[in-house]
């Protein structure tokens, strides 16, 4: 069974998000403070985190910045800001997702259960020969999921290193941003494109000389994105 940790203040919304996770078969825990909550979520094991970014003593973007510092595990980030910076400044940090409240409980079940199966897909592969993907000083390792950059080895997040995967995987395909949003978080596109254009930020960082003029990953204006060889 997987273990989830909730980090939400309103205790009237965490007891309802509890509530429907429970009934689809998950155990749930609840941390009403930033302070406990990040105290659980270095200490304990959980396989999801769902955090609520406005919370008494530590909040939710200081939150997933120490937890993904020490753990890969999935994260979802909850709001009642609608503005794009703070969803940008949560995926930026490593967060795989963000939702804005209100939201139908109903949809954070099913965005969990996506993000629980990619995740366990991904990380139960460790019997398998490794396969490597190599591109002009860019080496991916689709197995052990470690990425190097003309010998340096770089650091990604989950969903960062699927979408780079992905693309390296497909060269010269040009992608929409909502393709790529159904293929790397196996849902439809409903408004959260700019998780896509953050992302592919976060990586041309991290694997480009020049990210004005990148050599991997090229904008086709008006289309998507294509991993050029």
């Amino acid at each position: 069974m997987s273990k989830i940790l909730i980090v939400e203040d309103e205790e009237a919304i965490a007891d309802l998000e509890k509530d429907y996770l429970e009934l689809s078969g998950f155990h749930v825990e609840v941390a009403n403070d930033g302070e406990l909550g990040l105290k659980k979520a270095l200490e304990e094991d959980y396989d999801l985190f769902i955090l609520d970014l406005m919370l008494p003593g530590v909040d939710g973007f200081d939150i997933c910045r120490q937890v993904r510092n020490v753990k890969n595990t999935p994260i979802i980030m909850v709001s009642a800001k609608k503005d794009d910076i703070d969803k940008i400044r949560g995926l930026g940090l490593g967060a795989d997702d963000y939702m804005t409240k209100p939201f139908s409980p109903s949809e954070l079940v099913a965005r969990v259960k996506a993000h629980l199966a990619r995740y366990d897909r991904l990380t139960g592969s460790a019997a398998e020969v490794n396969n490597i993907i190599e591109i002009r000083g860019l080496k991916i390792d689709t197995t052990a999921r470690r990425v190097w950059v003309n010998g340096e080895e770089r650091t990604f997040t989950t969903k960062e290193f699927d979408l780079l995967t992905f693309l390296a995987s497909h060269p010269n395909h040009v992608y929409t941003k909502e393709e790529l949003f159904r293929e790397i978080w196996d849902m439809e596109s409903i408004g959260d494109i700019a998780t896509v254009t953050v992302h592919i930020k976060k990586i041309r960082e991290k694997v480009e000389m020049d990210t004005s003029n990148p050599q991997y990953i090229e904008t086709i204006w008006g289309v998507g994105y294509r991993f050029k060889v």
